[in-house]
C-alpha cells in the first residue's frame, strides 16, 4: 500500500479533506483507516481559525484529529516573527482569531492599530477582514514594521467555487506601501519547518491539491508528494507543470493511500504524432493521466509542455 512507505502524512485541508463545511468524498474513511498506521498532521495555509477549531470541524466530519495534529501558516508566521523580535513585542494582526492566538502563543502581543508601534505586521485571511484593519497594517508597514504574510494563495477552494485567498488580499498592503511581504506558508520553508518540529517526522508524504503551494513546498523540502484531484489542480495544469510542480504520485482522492501505487502504467500507451501527445487504452482514466504525465514530463525535461500539444490526450481522457 502507498501509505506503508511513510511515517507521517502532511495533509493539506482545503480541497483535500474538505471543501467548506463538507468533507471531500472518501476523505473521512481513508483517514480513519490511516490513523494508527501513520501520524496524521493537517497542514494548512489557512490562518483564519485556531487549531482547536479546525480539529473540531474535522471531528464533526468523521476525520480523526486533535488540536495537536493541526499545523497552520499562522503558527509558522508567528514563530518566524518571534525568532526575530523581543518577547512581548507588539505585532499588528491583519487577520482572524487563529492568527491572533498564534501570535500570543509565541509570547508576542497582538495589536490592531499602527499607533501601538508594532514591530511587525502579519496578515492572514479572515472572512470579516475590514478596510480599517488593512489601513492600519499599511500605516505600520510604511513606518517600518516587518511585513509577514501567512500565505500567498491567490484563491481558496470552497463548495461554492474558488474565492479570493490571502495572496489576493495581501496585494492591498503591498500595493499601498510598495513593500512585499515575507511568506510563511507553503511553498515557502517556514510552514514545512513548523510541521517537522511538531511531528518529528522522518519519512513524510505531503498530500495536497495545489501545484504551486503543496507540491512546490514538498519539492523545496526534498520530500515525496501526492496530488489529489479533489481541489484546485486540473489535469491540464498537471500535464503542463514545471519541474517544481510535478508530484511523486497522482490520484483521484485519498482512497489511493490504501492501494498499491503501480510502478508501471497499466492499460494505457502514450505516443507522439505531429508534435502532439496521443493516448491509447481502456483502463482507469487516472492511469491514463499518469501515463500522459510521464510522457509529457520526459519530453520537456526541465521545461513546460505547450497546451496545444496535449489536446489529443486530454480529449481521450475527456477532461
Amino acid at each position: 500500500m502507498l501509505i506503508d512507505e511513510y511515517d507521517t502524512l502532511l495533509l493539506d485541508l482545503d480541497g483535500v479533506v474538505y471543501l467548506g463545511r463538507q468533507a471531500v468524498p472518501h476523505a473521512a474513511e481513508s483517514l480513519e483507516r490511516a490513523a494508527g498506521r501513520v501520524r496524521l498532521a493537517y497542514v494548512t495555509n489557512n490562518a483564519s481559525r485556531s487549531p482547536a477549531a479546525i480539529a473540531e470541524h474535522l471531528t464533526h466530519l468523521g476525520v480523526p484529529a486533535t488540536a495537536e495534529d493541526v499545523v497552520t501558516s499562522a503558527q509558522a508566521a508567528a514563530r518566524l516573527i518571534a525568532e526575530r523580535v523581543p518577547p512581548g513585542a507588539p505585532v499588528l494582526v491583519v487577520g482572524g482569531t487563529g492568527l491572533r492566538m498564534a501570535v500570543r502563543a509565541q509570547g508576542l502581543r497582538p495589536v490592531t492599530v499602527a499607533a501601538d508601534e508594532p514591530v511587525a505586521v502579519v496578515q492572514g485571511i479572515a472572512p470579516d477582514l475590514s478596510y480599517g484593519l488593512l489601513s492600519e497594517g499599511a500605516l505600520a508597514v510604511r513606518r517600518g514594521a516587518w511585513f509577514v504574510a501567512a500565505n500567498g494563495d491567490a484563491t481558496m477552494p470552497t463548495a461554492r467555487g474558488e474565492l479570493p485567498g490571502n495572496g489576493a488580499m495581501v496585494r492591498v498592503i503591498a500595493a499601498a506601501t510598495g513593500v512585499e511581504p515575507v511568506y510563511a506558508g507553503k511553498p515557502a520553508p517556514p510552514l514545512h519547518r513548523e510541521s517537522m518540529i511538531r511531528t518529528g517526522s522522518e519519512r513524510p508524504l505531503v498530500v495536497g491539491d495545489r501545484l504551486d503551494t503543496d507540491i512546490e513546498g514538498a519539492t523545496n523540502a526534498g520530500v515525496d508528494s501526492l496530488l489529489v484531484l479533489t481541489g484546485v489542480a486540473t489535469p491540464r495544469e498537471l500535464l503542463t507543470a514545471a519541474p517544481a510542480h510535478r508530484p511523486t504520485y497522482v490520484a483521484e482522492d485519498l482512497s489511493a493511500l490504501h492501494r498499491p501505487y503501480p510502478k508501471e502504467r497499466q492499460g494505457w500507451r502514450a505516443g507522439w504524432s505531429d508534435g502532439r501527445l496521443h493516448l491509447e487504452g481502456d483502463g482507469e482514466w487516472i492511469e491514463g493521466l499518469r501515463t500522459a504525465c510521464e510522457a509529457a514530463w520526459k519530453t520537456v525535461g526541465g521545461g513546460r509542455m505547450d497546451e496545444d500539444a496535449l489536446k489529443p490526450a486530454l480529449e481521450t481522457l475527456r477532461v
